[in-house]
């Protein structure tokens, strides 16, 4: 009786713990949603304020029910470029927009090649008579190439300025896969395809080196070009190239530096730029005297819809490493994505259609999986213009061959015609522990992948010519999209990545030019007059699109201000440390053969895997320093 009356009572608890859990779930979610929508009634006069507390990006990832029912996310805010773009291209227009404010604390970054575009449409602000303030604690090369379009620039005085550059080390894992007995099974195509290398070598490999210092001179030479044009009074490429030496000379003292340089204009704390901006829009008592007169940057969104006159024209984004499956935004799930397009053509509204890459490629059989749907739109006299984000690589070229046109901007990244596959053995792993393998084989695949006792040589010439087939279909249909044989396709395929304006030169794009030139450009070929049309993105909707999932606090955290040089270099250690991670862990969790460019993710300032990775470490660097026994 005593059990019953316990397991009872034990019951008992847990309903009323659900319950307790359902509510608490309820009433967040009611006031999440109650307070943080965007409101487009509340616009006033002031300063847009751009408080960019986290990652430009070109699709935002979806929100998962994990991450609300964890009531945290690794992840940093994400800003969809599109919507940037056009908040700043309306503030133009919109006469309640006295300046625009940028609030670069906490700006975790973005791709070189979005960056540009946002850089672009500040200066159109600019010419526009309407000027820009910006402010950080600290600049390195992301929140720099925004601020150097500023009408003026703030520093904190206790802050500073560091330029790094692209580049830097890759991990290389031969020596450990050694020391714990792990066999990397590699297949390969392409002299440069060096995302397998950090499996198979312990440095990297002559080609590899050739083909990332070209890469990273020109996109280097890029953003000196641009921040110089910009500001063109700053002393950029000295201080770059030669960082230890004005800090010697000013003492250590970089705020300095970046005055002595003009670098910046100005050096004030938050509050003090604060009350320069009350000067110059007007002020806000509330929430203190030195506010200013600000607009939300949500509220702002909100209140400029997309313009939707004239004829559709479908969008669809292909962002984030290509998977199979119907994953949401984040991931180019190849599912998701054919069906979108799929409805999209039976829907039969949309008279011309471009393709959105940002990509650095993944699965051949899922990068097939996308092209063959926009082959349907082909059948249909649909004209497929592409436009090139910051990365269309490898299965992101892949799907590109589908277009009738290929616009990139010179910092694109792209190319890596070439594939490859990782599958690990444990066999000597194993022996070391003393267990080993034997059994009978009725053919010679019998048993096979053998992850203990190895992989059998049929089976290891089997999937190296499986391999070299998927590269095989590559290039043929690189060949017969860009009007070239298979050899020549061959001579600059061979995994190696080329810069946009490279790749124009080379064929593999027909011009340069952003989302906007691509439009203009299908409406051309779908015989559309200039204006009678706009974009309708086919985005996919969030499965809990009831929640505002970006503006509950609980769910999307802000990034960490950096207030110093410290704080920058423990930072870019992180998210070096987080990428290593990922890359290790894509040993084991790509299962086909891959069109991937892992190699790009290097030249990106913004990875999702990472930083979800960094706060991992976060996190147990946090337990393993505690005071707490264990």
């Amino acid at each position: 009786m005593q059990f019953a009356r316990a397991a009872w009572k034990f019951l008992v608890a847990i309903k009323d713990g659900m319950v307790l859990v359902a509510m608490l779930l309820f009433f967040g979610a009611l006031y999440a949603l109650l307070s943080s929508a965007p409101n487009s009634a509340a616009i006033r006069d002031g300063a847009l304020l751009l408080d960019l507390n986290g990652v430009i990006v070109e699709q935002p990832a979806a929100p998962t029910f994990e991450d609300f029912l964890a009531g945290t996310s690794d992840s940093p805010r994400e800003y969809r470029l599109r919507d940037v773009l056009h908040a700043i291209d309306a503030s133009v227009e919109d006469d309640r927009v006295k300046a625009i404010v940028l609030d670069l604390g906490r700006f975790a970054g973005g791709g070189q090649t979005s960056l540009t575009d946002v850089g672009a449409a500040l200066d159109r602000v600019r010419k526009a008579g309407k000027p820009i303030y910006a402010f950080a604690s600290f600049y390195s090369d992301d929140s720099y190439q925004l601020a150097a379009h500023a009408s003026e620039i703030w520093l904190d005085p206790m802050g500073g300025i560091i330029f790094a550059g692209p580049g830097g080390n890759r991990l290389y894992y031969k020596g450990l896969i050694d020391r714990l007995g792990v066999t990397a099974n590699i297949y390969r195509v392409g002299t440069y395809k060096s995302a397998v290398e950090p499996y198979m070598r312990s440095d990297q490999s002559p080609a590899a080196r050739e083909a990332s210092e070209a890469l990273y001179g020109v996109l280097w030479d890029s953003w000196l070009t641009e921040v110089g044009k910009a500001r063109p009074q700053a002393v950029i490429a000295p201080f770059a190239s030669n960082p230890a030496n004005f800090a010697r000379t000013a003492g250590g003292d970089l705020a300095k530096v970046a005055i002595e340089q003009k670098l910046v204009d100005r050096l004030g704390d938050k509050t003090a730029f604060d009350r320069f901006a009350a000067e110059q829009v007007g002020t806000d008592e509330t929430p203190s005297p030195d506010s200013f007169k600000s607009i939300d940057y949500d509220d702002f969104v909100e209140a400029h819809p997309v313009d939707t006159d004239g004829t559709p024209i479908g969008v669809i984004t292909v962002a984030g490493e290509i998977v199979d499956g119907e994953t949401g935004p984040g991931m180019a799930a190849s599912g998701r994505i054919a069906e979108q397009i799929y409805q999209a053509l039976d829907e039969g509204e949309i008279k011309a259609l471009v393709v959105r890459i940002d990509s650095p490629g993944g699965s051949a059989f899922a990068s097939e999986e996308i092209r063959l749907a926009l082959l349907e739109a082909r059948k249909m006299k649909l004209p497929i213009v592409v436009s090139m984000g910051d990365v269309a690589a490898s299965g992101g070229y892949w799907i590109a061959t589908a277009g009738d046109h290929i616009f990139a901007e010179p910092d694109t990244i792209t190319g890596s015609i070439g594939v490859f596959a990782v599958l690990p053995s444990f066999e000597k792993a194993l022996a070391k522990w003393g267990v080993t393998a034997d059994g009978v084989q009725t053919t010679p695949l019998s048993g096979e992948p053998d992850f203990v006792g190895g992989f059998g040589e049929e089976l290891n010439v089997i999937l190296q010519s499986g391999v070299e087939n998927s590269y095989g279909d590559f290039v043929k249909l690189v060949a017969a999209a860009r009007d070239k044989t298979p050899a020549e396709v061959d001579t600059i395929g061979q995994g190696r990545v080329w810069d946009g304006g490279t790749a124009r030169q080379l064929g593999l794009v027909d011009g340069f030019g952003g989302i906007k030139d691509a439009l203009a450009e299908a409406a051309k070929r779908a015989g559309l007059a200039e204006g009678d049309y706009h974009p309708q993105y086919l985005d996919p909707e969030s499965r809990f699109s009831w929640l505002p999932f970006d503006g509950i606090p609980f769910v999307r955290q802000e990034s960490t201000p950096v207030t110093g040089v410290i704080g920058w270099a423990a930072q870019r250690q992180k998210a070096i440390v987080g990428r290593a991670l990922v890359t290790a862990q894509g040993l084991l969790a790509r299962e086909d053969v891959q069109a991937l460019c892992l190699e790009c993710g290097a030249t990106a300032s913004v990875q999702r895997d990472s930083r979800g990775s960094a706060a991992w470490i976060d996190r147990l660097l946090a337990y393993s320093f505690s005071s707490v026994p264990r």
